[in-house]
Parts: C-alpha cells; structure tokens; sequence
C-alpha cells in the first residue's frame, strides 16, 4: 500500500483528494489529508459578509461533509516536513511516511507583519476582511459607520484573490449609497500598484469606473506604518493619508510548515514548475492552489484549472510517464461591482483579459471585460457551484487552457 498525503483540505487539497478516491485503486493507495481542524471557509464569502448578505454561518462548514469515506483525513498541526525522507511530523510527535505528496497549504495573512497595524485601534478603525474574524468584525464597523473617510491600503502582492480589494470598495460604494450616506464617506484605494490592476488593459477598464464611483486612487502606495492612534498610514515614500476606518489588506505569506521545513521562498510559497504544477526541489511533490510561487492570481478559478492538469500529472508521474506542461495560467474571475452588476476577465500567462462571451463563443452568457447584471448573478450563484461541484471534484464545463473562441484582441 502506497500513501498519498495532502496537505491541507481547503479548496484545492479538498478537490484533488475527491479527484484521486475516485480514480485510483483503494487497495494500492491510500489518499490522507491533513489539515488543523474541520472548518472548511467559504473564502470568497468574506467579501460579502461585511455587507450583510452573509451570516458567518453560511460560509462555514465541516470538512468532512467534503471528503468521501475512503479518504483518511487527519486533524492535526504538522510540525515539520522531511522531504529528502518522505516523512511529515505532527505536533504531538507522530509521524506519517508518504510516498507522493501534494502540498496545498494555502496562504495566511499576517497583520502582525505591518508596524502598528495590530497594535492601538485594531479592530476598532482598522480591520481586515480576509479572515472569518475580521470580516465579521468589520461588519458591525460598516453598519455603525455614519461618514468620514474610509482607505483600503493592500499592503504588498502577491494577496488571495487580487480582484477582491476592487469588490470591496465596489461594494462599500453601493453599500453607502443604499444608506442615503454617499456624499458623506470619501473613499480611498491606496494600492502599491501603478494602477486599479496587475493587467493594463483590465486595470484602465477598472480604473474607470473607480472614478465614476469618486473612488480616490493612491498609486505605488508602499505602507511603511499605521499610527492607529492618529488614524494615519504612512508610506515609504513620505506619503500619509487620514482616515477614519481603515480597512488592510495585509502581508500575505505561505504555510508556517513550509517555512519551518525550509521547502518555501522568503513568503513561504513553494518554488513551482508553472507548468507541470511539480515542486523544482522534489520529484514526488506537487504543488497547488494558493501554496505555489507561481505568476498566476491566488483564487479557486485557478486552483481548479490547475488541478485538471495535476491529476493528470500524479497519474502520469505514478505510470512513470513524462508530465503534461499543461497548466497555462489560467484565471476566470467574477468582479462584484455593486448595484446588481459584476464584470467577469479570463487571462492566463501571456494573454491580458479580452472582450467577448463566456464560457459559450458569441453566446455567452456572461460577458467579458464588460458590466452586466448576468456576471452579478454568476458571482452569487458561484456559492452554490463551490459547494456542490467545484470542491468535490466533479467535472465542470470549463476547458482547462485559455480559448480565444468568443473572445476579440
């Protein structure tokens, strides 16, 4: 019996573990997943929940209820990782032997990492919405906020999800305006971007409609510091901006195991053929989702175009044949951008988001790089997709490479 470790049962490690019970013969492998408890987060809930259209709730659920029964799933922190032995080591001194591993660790925020962010005024004018806590706590701020001025600063890339900023001040622009209290919150995006977006073509479209909305955008904004006491952050540059709620997107870095077992970069993230999803340090390791150092977003739409081409690639790499280069980047995301309407891109590597229809050519009927009430409803209805197909592995109608069918330069 060969063992297969997973490591971590969040959407991409919950995915592949479905994908691989369901095709590999349970007397020759045994598939584990390991995570630290059995909460698995509905991640781009979050972005909802500060503005009432989620409870905390809806966007939790077991973990179990998403893996079947011939999967062995272990609770437990993971202390280390022997890679040149196979070998994973627990917190409470057990240890797990494997023969394949595919790392999905994710990524974690760490407002620590930002000077005064955490320290006077935390969770009182300054908060973070991409955890369950800060969300939450965020939600009563926006609720009891009467007007000032309101900043979200993205500390520094790469971030989960790199669109969800934009949603956020999409949707407190809407959120405002159905309070009747618009003209009295200004609000301001203070990015270390030159602009709205990491894609020029996306980012002027973005960029736009940021200022139809008075949306106020602080360009190559790079934070140095947040005087809580002051409602101020500063940056490098001498730069300050005022405020009065301040919403952080903070430091992202990988998974602490992958740090203390020195298999990361300087952030944690695991060095990655962008190609074959394979780690460059370790043949039997592959890597995915969030976990990776690749050049592509940090988001689900990318997590499962790269597990089609890992689970073809573990088959492969078990039959000892030669891997498929086959993941090309490939990002799909739904955009919220307030009053009912959402904007949908599709890129990958080399190609900037296009116009067009998607996911059927000229039918669509969700639209490219374009407004419509559609993508707003594509956005919502994802939950129900995420829940019952996406995270169990099931078959989507979605090819795993970018197409130009449908699409216009």
């Amino acid at each position: 019996m060969k063992t297969i470790a997973v490591l971590g049962a969040g959407t991409a490690g919950t995915m592949m573990a479905n994908k691989l019970a369901r095709s590999l013969p349970a007397d020759q492998w045994r598939i584990v997943v390991i995570d630290r408890d059995d909460l698995h987060l509905y991640q781009p809930g979050l972005l909802f929940l500060p503005f009432g259209y989620y409870r905390p709730e809806e966007i939790v659920r077991p973990r179990t209820y998403f893996l079947p029964p011939e999967v062995d799933l272990i609770l437990s922190e993971m202390e280390r990782i022997e890679p040149d032995n196979n070998r994973i080591h627990f917190s409470d001194g057990s240890k797990l032997d494997y023969d394949l591993m595919i790392v999905a660790t994710g990524s974690r925020v760490l407002p620590e990492a930002l000077t005064g962010l955490t320290d006077e005024g935390w969770r009182k004018s300054a908060f973070d919405f991409y955890t369950l806590d800060g969300a939450t706590a965020l939600r009563k701020a926006l609720a009891e906020f009467d007007g000032g001025r309101l900043v979200l600063n993205v500390a520094e890339m790469p971030i989960k999800c790199p669109v969800a900023p934009l949603e956020f001040l999409f949707l407190a622009d809407y959120f405002f305006t159905q309070r009747g209290i618009r003209d009295k919150v200004e609000i301001v995006y203070a990015t270390p971007l030159e602009g709205a977006f990491t894609k020029p073509r996306a980012s002027a479209m973005l960029g736009d409609l940021l200022t139809k909305k008075n949306i106020l955008v602080e360009p190559d904004f790079n934070i140095s510091e947040v005087k809580g006491a002051d409602g101020v952050i500063s940056g490098y540059d001498g730069r300050e901006l005022n405020y009065d709620l301040l919403v952080s997107i903070p430091l992202h870095n990988g998974s602490r195991v992958i740090q203390r077992s020195e298999m990361g970069d300087d952030l944690g993230f695991v060095p990655t053929d962008k190609h074959t999803l394979q780690s460059k340090g370790f043949d039997n390791i592959f890597v995915l989702g969030d976990a990776t150092d690749l050049p592509s977003s940090k988001a689900g739409s990318v997590a499962h175009f790269q597990a089609d081409v890992l689970f073809d690639n573990v088959h492969r790499w078990i039959e000892e044949k030669e891997l498929d280069p086959g993941f090309d980047g490939h990002a799909n995301c739904f955009i919220e951008t307030g009053f009912d309407k959402g904007i949908l891109i599709d890129f990958n590597y080399t190609t900037a988001p296009p116009p067009g229809r998607f996911p059927l050519p000229g039918i669509g009927p969700y639209t490219l790089l374009e407004e419509s009430e559609v993508n707003h409803w594509g956005k919502l209805g994802f939950k129900w997709v995420y829940w019952n197909l996406l995270i169990r592995g099931e078959e989507m109608p979605l090819e795993t490479e970018m197409s130009m069918a449908g699409k216009w330069r």
